[in-house]
């Protein structure tokens, strides 16, 4: 009836999202700076706590979708690893210098996953042309794309999502991200009709550190050390009871 990932970054996450109803994993790391590719005992560790589909996220680093020749070639390996490893699908994507899918390398990823299911993930935001790179996701093969309507939040860009999801045909599924959550989720629905949603669903938690070295940082400045991003099995319910009330009606 419906596709509710959770986008997480650690086994407790994971765990929370199916509690919470998710029915399909976004696996990563690094959330905090729009994830990275996970390390493979993450998953492995994933794989044992929780029963989903998991979809793991193929992204070398920060920043924007143009890899070097070095940086694809960890992405080639990492895709053919978690492949070996039994993950159900992988999301990437990558882009031209010029803001256009890289057809030749989308191919080569796309012939390594052997029957994976293919998620395009939000290099499809930073592309040139959006309903070009539609029309070219199926002509490759891709079962997803995953897409906020190219602005920071999905309800800013639903006017886009609208046109993507009529434009798919069915072929491709339309998978909104960035910003669901349960205020937002009824209006989504009836603008758009897609039926697929991903989010991370996150709360912050307090550290369980009681000495805290407050004046040193370990990465970005204007972030708590001892703050804790993890997900809400609760955040997550909300949005799978309205969507299945929605469907149903």
């Amino acid at each position: 009836m419906y596709i509710l990932e959770g986008c997480v970054d650690s086994v407790e996450s994971a765990i929370e999202a199916e509690k919470g109803g998710g029915n399909r994993l976004e696996l990563c790391s690094n959330l905090i700076i729009g994830g990275t590719t996970p390390s493979i005992n993450l998953f492995n560790m994933v794989r044992e706590h929780t029963n989903i589909k998991i979809n793991v996220l193929i992204r070398p680093r920060f920043g924007d979708f143009c890899y070097s020749d070095k940086e694809f070639e960890v992405i080639k390996r990492e895709v053919k690893m978690f492949q070996e490893a039994g993950a159900d699908g992988v999301v990437i994507g990558v882009l031209n210098p010029d803001g256009t899918l890289d057809i030749d390398r989308m191919n080569e990823l796309i012939h390594i996953t052997e029957g994976m299911h293919i998620t395009l993930h939000r290099a499809f935001d930073m592309c040139k042309n959006p309903l070009e790179t539609l029309e070219q996701a199926k002509q490759l093969g891709i079962n997803t794309i995953l897409t906020s309507g190219q602005k920071n939040s999905c309800y800013d860009g639903k006017e886009l999502i609208r046109e993507l999801v009529n434009n798919s045909k069915g072929k491709v599924d339309i998978l909104i991200g960035g910003g669901v959550k349960a205020e937002i989720i009824k209006e989504m629905y009836k603008f758009t009709g897609a039926v697929s949603y991903h989010m991370s669903g996150k709360e912050v938690i307090n550290s369980s550190m009681e000495y805290r070295k407050e004046e040193v940082s370990m990465g970005i400045a204007s972030l708590s050390e001892y703050s804790i991003w993890q997900t809400s099995s609760t955040k997550i319910s909300q949005v799978k009871d309205i969507l299945e009330k929605l469907i149903s009606n």
